[in-house]
């Protein structure tokens, strides 16, 4: 329907469409919750809009007019069309969703989440594909651009706008080899900061928490690389001294099939808030609710299944 006219009130639309089924003004003010009065200063606007009667008397009952007929499964049609516009989005079909989500994700939650999180999905969606993105070395608004679906991880830096929801919190332990001298001794925060370390920063940064933490024992660690991704730091920590650093959550999830060990970070370290979060445009998009609930699910799981000692 093209509207010609800025003054044309698209309301009468849906008064049309109740006189033309009724044909009684009585009876559609009643179906719309108008007075009479009103009902009938409505049909008089309608009257002057198309130019024609639409409704006229006959005896004691109002009939149409040819030019209402002609209209009226039109009006009908166009009333249905507005409400189904306007009418909330039906929950997702997962079986008939056929999209791909884009996921920026930390290293980390990749690692711990994603198995899990493709399973379900090719369970309950077939058609769906999860493309996860790496972060990158700087802050880029992805969310905000349209380029990510959904963001999981550290949120440290948002806009306003963007809503979150947290998922867990984790703590960091520190990882080693299975036959690392660490192993064999009772670890102290000076045993720890004397040990070789190996950083894993989207940034290259070569301190952090950890760092903050032993200065305040008046300590300080020798970090001997760092490297971009969690999975990099694994495969580098399985084969040599260093001492590396995961969640319990990533730890539970991959670190015994690697050959590796985790040890307790014998002095208090943050614990990590993990969230996820998305812009308000996919708010209430029905795939996108499937998409968040998915990853509830997949985290459920995920702590279900780690000893109790990684569950927080």
């Amino acid at each position: 329907m093209i509207v010609r006219h800025a003054s044309v009130d698209l309301n009468l639309l849906t008064a049309l469409d109740a006189l033309l089924a009724e044909e009684s003004v009585t009876a559609a003010a009643d179906r719309l919750g108008l007075s009479g009065p009103a009902m009938s200063r409505t049909l008089g606007r309608i009257r002057r809009t198309i130019g024609d009667p639409v409704l006229v008397r006959a005896g004691r009952t109002m009939v149409p007019t040819p030019r209402a007929l002609e209209i009226r499964a039109e009006v009908r049609r166009l009333v249905e069309a507005a409400h189904g516009v306007l009418a909330p989005s039906a929950p997702a079909d997962p079986a008939q969703l056929a999209r791909i989500f884009t996921l920026n994700a930390n290293d980390l939650l990749v690692t711990a989440l994603g198995p899990r999180l493709v399973a379900l999905a090719a369970e309950e969606a077939p058609q769906v594909v999860l493309r996860f993105l790496g972060e990158s070395y700087i802050d880029v608004p992805l969310l905000r651009d349209g380029a990510a679906d959904l963001e999981l991880g550290v949120i440290d830096s948002r806009e306003p706008e963007i809503r979150t929801e947290e998922l867990f919190t984790d703590r960091a332990v520190a990882v080693v080899r299975d036959d690392h001298p660490l192993t064999t001794v009772k670890l102290t925060p000076r045993r720890y900061a004397d040990a070789p370390h190996l950083n894993f920063t989207r940034r290259g940064r070569l301190t952090g928490p950890v760092d903050t933490a032993l200065a305040e024992l008046g300590l300080r660690r020798k970090v001997i690389a760092t490297v971009p991704t969690f999975a990099a730091s694994l495969m580098m920590v399985r084969d040599s001294d260093a001492v590396g650093l995961a969640s319990e959550l990533a730890a539970a999830s991959v670190i015994r099939g690697l050959g590796l060990r985790t040890l307790p970070i014998p002095f208090d370290l943050p614990a990590m808030t993990m969230e996820m979060a998305w812009h308000p445009r996919h708010e209430a998009d029905a795939g996108h609710i499937w998409l968040r609930d998915l990853t509830r699910r997949a985290v459920a799981q995920a702590i279900s299944a780690a000893p109790a000692t990684a569950r927080r």
